[in-house]
């Protein structure tokens, strides 16, 4: 039986706090919040923007489209890369991979940014599969991440008996439950804010 491992980005297999928060800040800015604190925004780390926007700072749909928009003019050529791999990820990843693994990668954030992310930290290498968000909002949730990447792993392979998702984020796991049927487990990963 092959043995598949998905794994989330942000908090798992890099620390995005830096890149995370000061975009945050950054839209913030723009509608005349200003947030001094990063830790703060901390929770905006895993969950789709949109939500997070319309969320903790009461923004309507529409607002929350706009302060997306702002996140992503520093995100994407700044904030991308203000962002570190955790100590011993591309040692495990080389050994999971040695072992006969197949890794995935299923990231809600936007797909070009996991896959420029993954080649700047020279970690694509070790993927079979990577999956994120569309930067037009499609395929935002977690559930329908997990599900494409279980998609592709199927279509590349179709003996997917057994998947493991690692994510750090409460609400990745919980989304990830719908993926049940697929028969994908869901674990807890290294939790680095609580």
């Amino acid at each position: 039986m092959k043995k598949y491992l998905l794994f989330d980005l942000d908090g798992t297999l890099t620390d995005p706090k830096i890149g995370i928060t000061t975009c945050v800040q950054y839209a913030l800015h723009a509608f005349g919040i200003e947030e001094p604190d990063l830790d703060k925004l901390e929770p905006f780390i895993g969950p789709p923007l949109r939500d997070s926007f319309m969320e903790f700072y009461g923004f309507t749909a529409e607002q929350a489209e706009e302060a997306v928009a702002k996140y992503r003019e520093r995100f994407q050529d700044t904030g991308l890369f203000e962002n570190e791999v955790y100590d011993g990820i591309p040692e495990m990843l080389k050994t999971l991979q040695s072992k006969g693994y197949f890794l995935a990668v299923a990231s809600s954030k936007p797909q070009v940014y996991v896959e420029r992310i993954l080649e700047h930290f020279d970690l694509k290498k070790y993927f079979s599969v990577v999956v994120g968000s569309e930067l037009d909002g499609r395929r935002e949730t977690k559930d329908q991440v997990v599900q494409e990447t279980l998609r592709q792993l199927r279509y590349s392979d179709p003996y997917c008996n057994r998947c493991i998702y690692r994510s750090c984020y409460r609400s990745h796991r919980t989304r990830s439950r719908a993926s049940d049927h697929h028969r994908c487990v869901c674990m807890s990963g290294r939790c680095c804010y609580g």
